[in-house]
């Protein structure tokens, strides 16, 4: 036999085999048409990593499952979506961590100030066997965590003055996230804590209903707060996820083809996410300055202080969150401490 001809019947033998499989495959991926929801805008970082998370479901499926995603808070908060998802009136959203709090505890972990020092810290305990633990406390009501993406470390902008130390929060009427860490983390801190869905704070700054607000330099950048801030002190004062659901009504009625052309989307969404927000972070403290926004950075011995006013609520978030979990939390970054 020639080894033109034994090449022939390998390639033959090999569609053969391919064509066995492909029907049985496609029969596991029904046409699907899943809204996606999310809070910030399509130029966005958030919105760039939808449209590739979009684009990759779309390829892995043949084209028959689609996304059709939603911007700028248009099906609402991220309470509101989350609601939707538990009620299947809603297929997918990605959103902030802290406002599942209320939902599972433990999601509270993430908002600790001053939990992680680095991202690299960050992206270790999130795609770790802890992040997989603090997910999985949803399936029972009723939403299905995939990925977790970057929001970024968080940091202060406001109208009153410059926050150079402790005593300059007193008084500032701050928007937090409708999360019970949050809320004390600040009060403890002196700020008058205003709790406000997202979607209402651009319009709350610009009527000065609030002072300030606080988030990292990427959203600040994308929803124009520039516009209506004066001071920004880079404080990193929590790393701040965001999640990527489903409902949990629309993940069991998926076959497990289904399931993993969304669960492999959203691990490279994730990794493009990540890569595409600290690449724009590193231009977007510039782009602020340059747009007149007064920028500090908070000393280290201001950092401390804050830190060590934090102490309570630190106690009670691992209260909140069980022990156990906060002390495995804690013993996996030392160790990562002491690479």
């Amino acid at each position: 036999m020639t080894v033109l001809r034994r090449s022939l019947l390998a390639a033959a033998a090999a569609t053969l085999a391919a064509a066995a499989v492909a029907p049985a495959f496609a029969q596991d991926i029904r046409p699907r048409l899943i809204r996606f929801g999310y809070g910030l805008n399509e130029q966005s970082n958030q919105g760039r990593a939808v449209k590739v998370f979009a684009e990759e479901v779309e390829r892995l499926s043949g084209g028959k499952m689609k996304i059709r995603a939603f911007g700028g808070a248009s099906l609402g908060s991220d309470n509101q979506m989350q609601q939707a998802l538990i009620g299947g009136a809603q297929e997918m959203m990605v959103g902030s961590t802290a406002t599942l709090v209320g939902i599972a505890q433990e999601m509270a972990l993430w908002d600790t100030p001053f939990l992680f020092n680095d991202v690299r810290e960050a992206d270790a305990i999130l795609d770790g066997p802890i992040g997989e633990k603090v997910k999985a406390r949803l399936e029972p009501k009723g939403l299905v965590g995939l990925v977790y993406w970057e929001n970024g470390f968080r940091n202060l902008t406001n109208n009153k003055r410059a926050i150079t130390r402790l005593e300059d929060l007193d008084g500032v009427k701050l928007r937090v996230m409708q999360n019970n860490v949050f809320l004390d983390s600040f009060r403890s801190l002196g700020a008058n804590a205003v709790p406000l869905p997202f979607s209402e704070l651009f319009s709350a700054l610009e009527t000065k209903a609030v002072d300030g607000q606080e988030n990292p330099f990427n959203t600040i950048v994308s929803s124009k707060f520039y516009e209506v801030q004066k001071f920004l002190t880079v404080t990193n004062h929590v790393y701040s996820p965001w999640i990527v659901t489903v409902s949990r009504k629309f993940w069991d009625g998926l076959s497990a083809a289904e399931k993993k052309v969304l669960v492999d989307a959203a691990k490279k969404s994730r990794d493009f996410e990540r890569k595409d927000t600290r690449d724009e972070a590193a231009r977007a403290l510039a782009d602020l300055k340059a747009r007149g926004m007064q920028v500090n950075a908070l000393s280290p011995a201001e950092a401390a202080r804050m830190r060590d006013r934090l102490t309570r609520v630190n106690a009670s978030v691992a209260t909140s969150v069980g022990m156990d979990l906060w002390q495995e939390t804690q013993g996996a970054l030392a160790k990562l401490r002491a690479k």
